[in-house]
């Protein structure tokens, strides 16, 4: 039964290992970076990374990842939170530096190209997260308040994020972006039913919700 654990415990952190190391893997080896200068290439490939740490987030505060506490889960989903922010701000800033028009068509939802709107929203959202979470305290938000603002901004940072890696046919393999894009999704929800139905028990048995 401990080898069992142990087996289990190293499967887990293989499989999120490859589902993100491997969409980074095959994006490396395009031939289209062969035409992409550097600072678009470190632009594109830290939007990857940022997708990749969509998928972490919801595992951490579920509480999936083995080896972790609940506390020391809730700390790497705050802390990676932060870097989620700043992949996203390299990525832009990135883009922006290669082509200010396109950047600019962009963040006012005027670009012709499917994919932008997404990005966008999906970036405003993450970063007014991050805003409220490093002011959370200084706000005085109590923690059902916080989820009942977190959870619909985490919803748009995963449908936007999803939909804008989808529509853009890049340096980006197709089958294993799918592949992380189907995993950032059941991840999601798979955690926003476990904590609906965990807190629905709380209630019923009248037991208080733990602060996160």
């Amino acid at each position: 039964m401990k080898g069992w654990r142990s087996a289990r415990v190293i499967l887990i952190w293989v499989a999120l290992a490859l589902a993100i190391g491997v969409p980074i893997a095959k994006a490396a080896g395009s031939e289209l970076l062969a035409w992409r200068g550097p600072v678009y290439i470190l632009a594109g490939f830290a939007g990857i990374i940022a997708l990749g740490l969509v998928l972490v987030q919801p595992l951490l505060i579920g509480g999936y990842l083995p080896g972790l506490s609940a506390y020391r889960g809730r700390r790497a989903h705050h802390w990676i939170g932060g870097a989620l922010a700043v992949g996203v701000v390299i990525h832009v800033a990135g883009l922006w530096f290669t082509s200010p028009p396109d950047m600019i068509d962009a963040l006012t939802f005027s670009s012709p190209t499917p994919f932008s709107p997404f990005g966008v929203t999906a970036m405003w959202a993450i970063f007014t997260v991050a805003l409220l979470a490093a002011l959370r305290r200084r706000l005085g938000l109590r923690l059902r308040t916080w989820r009942l603002i977190h959870v619909p901004l985490a919803t748009v940072i995963v449908a936007g994020s999803v939909v804008h890696c989808l529509l853009i046919e890049g340096t980006m393999e197709t089958i294993s972006k799918a592949v992380l894009c189907v995993l950032v999704l059941a991840a999601t929800v798979k955690v926003m039913i476990d904590l609906q139905v965990w807190r629905k028990r709380g209630t019923l048995r009248g037991e208080s919700i733990a602060p996160q």
